[in-house]
């Protein structure tokens, strides 16, 4: 039998470094730039989209991100793999559409037997279809319009949903909620401009197709599901069966489907697992020359880096449970050379505080402060909490 291909951890934190334009010598150009190479800006934090390209874009400014997002509309906010946010350009926004479909189907079924609970109506499917079109023609005609306002002119948005009746935790959420997620998730409707600076999380919801005219095609789910898996691999690859059926959500069949698709290539990974890389892929990177120099990087909070795998321990080693909350959301993270070294947050101050979680020596250290230093300056007034906080964010930034 011939033996796999070997990918060492060594060349998997080297491809790392150039593939997702963190090392020096592989940085990034634009907003846009940072997006297609990392298939998408991980974008539940809206801060956290803008220290992305900050950590990418040499010199980047807030502004760039503010001008592709609601000036060019080169890039849009949009739910996909695993139902997150993601910011993407508008060719693999179609693609991640298409091949995410299933994921958002189940969630109407789920909203109307919701709705059924409630009392609200005995004819659901009907009711929510009218709630809908209601919500739809109050954008056309405002342009862009909060959840507030939106409820505010539609009287089904109002309506409450209990939960978690009988436990400690109980209480009712409004139904705008799950019908502005559920119209994103099927791309009617896409989040808009801020009331704010980037910090902020208060939305204009805006049609999609009066915000990018025609921009979405239609692709065949197979066809893109394996199309997006492409993207994946030669951007995260090697990666596991488990990495890209976490990553996108998909069933166990769904995943095989696409990587038979591709004909992608097996390879032996260092702990001895089999990772999936594209054909012409397979090949050994000498990690010196792919990484350059020793670099350093500050993730925000549920960067599309840290969030790209499902296993993680070639990357994070023993950090996990001070690096991530319970729900596997990451937080700020210090990165050095491929992995995950330390945690970093902002206090109500301005000041960046951070930690080390093992000794990386002086004059990594020595560049970690002068990082720090740059994006205490870059934000300047700005303050900010990450969406899920992690115990060693909330210890930093307290």
């Amino acid at each position: 039998m011939t033996a796999l291909p070997r990918i060492s951890t060594a060349a998997r934190r080297a491809r790392l470094a150039t593939r997702q334009a963190l090392a020096p010598n592989a940085a990034a150009g634009s907003p846009e730039e940072v997006a297609r190479r990392l298939v998408g800006i991980h974008g539940t934090d809206p801060t956290s989209t803008y220290i992305a390209c900050w950590t990418r874009v040499p010199g980047f400014e807030s502004p760039q991100l503010e001008a592709a997002l609601f000036d060019e509309r080169s890039l849009i906010r949009t739910y996909g793999m695993r139902r997150t946010q993601f910011l993407v350009p508008l060719d693999l926004a179609s693609v991640v559409h298409a091949a995410c479909a299933t994921l958002v189907a189940g969630q109407r079924a789920r909203l109307e037997r919701l709705i059924a609970e409630a009392g609200i109506t005995d004819e659901p499917a009907e009711w929510l279809v009218a709630v809908e079109a209601q919500t739809l023609e109050a954008l056309r005609r405002s342009g862009g319009s909060t959840a507030a306002e939106l409820s505010a002119e539609v009287e089904g948005l109002r309506a409450r949903i209990p939960f978690g009746e009988g436990r400690r935790w109980q209480g009712e959420m409004g139904v705008s909620t799950r019908v502005l997620m559920l119209l994103s998730g099927e791309n009617r409707i896409l989040r808009g401009r801020p009331r704010g600076s980037f910090v902020s999380s208060l939305y204009q919801w805006v049609p999609t197709d009066a915000w990018v005219p025609g921009a979405l095609r239609e692709i065949p789910e197979d066809e893109a599901q394996a199309e997006l898996v492409r993207r994946y691999l030669g951007t995260y690859g090697p990666a596991t069966t488990r990495d890209v059926r976490w990553w996108t959500g998909w069933t166990v069949a769904e995943t095989k489907r696409a990587l038979g698709a591709l004909r992608a290539i097996e390879v032996e990974l260092d702990d001895g697992a089999r990772g999936w890389v594209l054909p012409g892929d397979a090949k050994v990177d000498d990690p010196a020359a792919a990484g350059s120099r020793p670099w350093v990087a500050l993730l925000a909070a549920l960067d599309s880096t840290i969030m790209g795998w499902q296993e993680r321990g070639w990357y994070l080693g023993e950090h996990a449970p001070r690096l991530f909350d319970t729900n596997g959301n990451a937080g700020p993270t210090i990165w050095l050379d491929g992995r995950a070294v330390g945690a970093w947050a902002q206090r109500r101050s301005g000041e960046i505080r951070w930690q080390l979680l093992e000794d990386v020596g002086a004059d990594a250290r020595s560049t970690i402060e002068a990082r720090v230093a740059a994006l205490a300056a870059w934000l300047g007034e700005r303050r900010f909490l990450p969406r899920f906080r992690t115990p060693l964010e909330q210890e930093l930034g307290a």
